[in-house]
């Protein structure tokens, strides 16, 4: 896992290592200018460099990084103080731009010439270098304020930054590296980001001698006639030749069944009613035998898809996941549910379906993405997997970001994969949060 710190949680690390560690703050500036130029040393064999620099700690990196490139060879330095500014300066052609404008503390909307600045860095054909954050990047939230840097390279400087990652500052940011200058790092309850190598852990070697039977199992619940492709998507991406579970299950409407006949032949169908009583006593018995369930995927709008969600919060004992048409009928119908859940419940709402469960406003929680998922998640007591270009997770005490995701996702179907893919990780793995 990869630490990622809030802009508060920066600067406690920052004035730890200095009041505590007897570090002092010009050597810290040293280092982190001494960083980015090293970085740009290394990309590059010279070039044209223009470096724009801002007031305070931001602003001081950027003079070490001039000083740093003009005195190594094949780099041409000019250096643009944005407070007394040349704006001139930008008729002439850069190959780099390193920005150091601004850092992450920032918090409120760019204007004057700060913003004249960002925009001429934005309209010039170089390659442009951000120094901790991109200059206009709101650090905690990655909303752009007003105007932004529009970066090629970030360097953060010893630890990334939350707003390297939500909302705007993917697209902002650019490839991110992180350097560390020795700057310590204390508290213990930063974001976590997942990286391959933190994934990998959930797929252990198997044993050549083992069965279906040690691969644990899972099932999808969805489907109508007005979504028959919804539930598909999910077992398709549940079954047993993809997730390794070792058996998968598909349950959709009875009045739909010959329809789902033969499409994932890997997978167990039956059936569910739309009546008061969805399933018999026989199937019952076969839903609660699963090790994970995922439910909710097309099933469309009614009570009693509230009563199929109900009863398998209330009764089913292992990992249920809740998505789509199943987070809609508890929105409606009432979260009291959670009181009385018997499983361990896992929600995967998108922005507007998190703005129904919780009350909230859409922009307050693009706002504040990781703050109200936790909050949620301490409320009632269950996992929020917040769906966005960078998903947030947690189950109140923990938070991790999932960065992978791109536009390529940006269609509809893609959550209903995600619940099938989480179904199966859930079927042969005891830890849901992990999972």
């Amino acid at each position: 896992m990869e630490r990622i710190l809030s802009v508060a949680q920066m600067r406690s690390a920052d004035k730890f290592t200095i009041e505590n560690l007897g570090v002092p703050e010009d050597v810290l500036v040293e280092r982190a200018g001494s960083a980015v130029a090293q970085v740009i040393k290394k990309r590059f064999m010279g070039g044209r460099v223009l470096v724009c620099i801002g007031k305070g700690n931001n602003g001081a990196d950027g003079k070490i990084i001039a000083d740093i490139l003009s005195k190594t060879h094949g780099f041409t330095v000019a250096t643009l103080n944005v407070s007394a500014v040349m704006l001139k300066i930008f008729d002439k052609k850069f190959d780099i731009i390193v920005d150091c404008i601004f850092g992450t503390g920032l918090n409120r909307e760019v204007d004057g010439i700060n913003k004249t600045v960002i925009e001429k860095i934005n309209a010039s054909n170089a390659f442009v270098v951000s120094c901790d954050i991109a200059s206009g990047l709101n650090g905690d939230n990655g909303k752009v304020m007003g105007v932004a840097v529009k970066a090629n390279l970030t360097v953060a400087i010893q630890e990334y930054k939350l707003g390297h990652f939500l909302n705007d500052g993917p697209d902002y940011s650019g490839e991110i590296v992180c350097k560390d200058i020795g700057i310590s790092v204390w508290e213990e309850d930063y974001v976590k980001r997942i990286t391959n190598k933190s994934a990998i852990k959930l797929f252990e070697n198997r044993k050549r001698n083992s069965h279906k039977g040690c691969f644990g199992s899972a099932c999808v619940i969805g489907g109508s006639k007005d979504y028959t492709g919804s539930i598909l998507l999910s077992a398709n991406a549940l079954t047993a030749f993809k997730m390794g579970v070792g058996y998968s299950a598909l349950a959709v409407p009875e009045s739909l069944f010959s329809s789902y006949v033969g499409k994932v032949p890997e997978c167990l169908l039956m059936s569910f009613s739309n009546e008061n009583t969805p399933f018999d006593k026989k199937t019952i018995d076969k839903i609660l035998s699963f090790d994970s369930i995922a439910i909710g995927m097309g099933m469309g709008e009614g009570e009693y898809v509230y009563k199929i969600v109900k009863f398998l919060i209330e009764n089913y004992d292992k990992t249920l996941i809740i998505d789509a048409d199943g987070l809609n009928a508890i929105s409606k119908f009432g979260l009291d549910v959670f009181e009385n859940k018997k499983a361990r419940v896992i929600l995967t709402p998108h922005v507007g379906e998190f703005s129904r469960l919780s009350g909230l406003a859409k922009q307050e929680i693009i706002d504040n993405p990781i703050k109200y998922a936790t909050d949620f998640a301490i409320k009632h007591g269950v996992i929020v997997l917040l769906k966005s270009a960078t998903s947030v997770i947690t189950d109140g005490k923990e938070v991790y970001l999932n960065t992978t995701g791109d536009s390529g996702l940006a269609k509809g179907g893609s959550g209903d994969v995600l619940s099938g893919v989480l179904a199966g990780l859930n079927g042969r793995c005891d830890d849901a949060l992990t999972a």
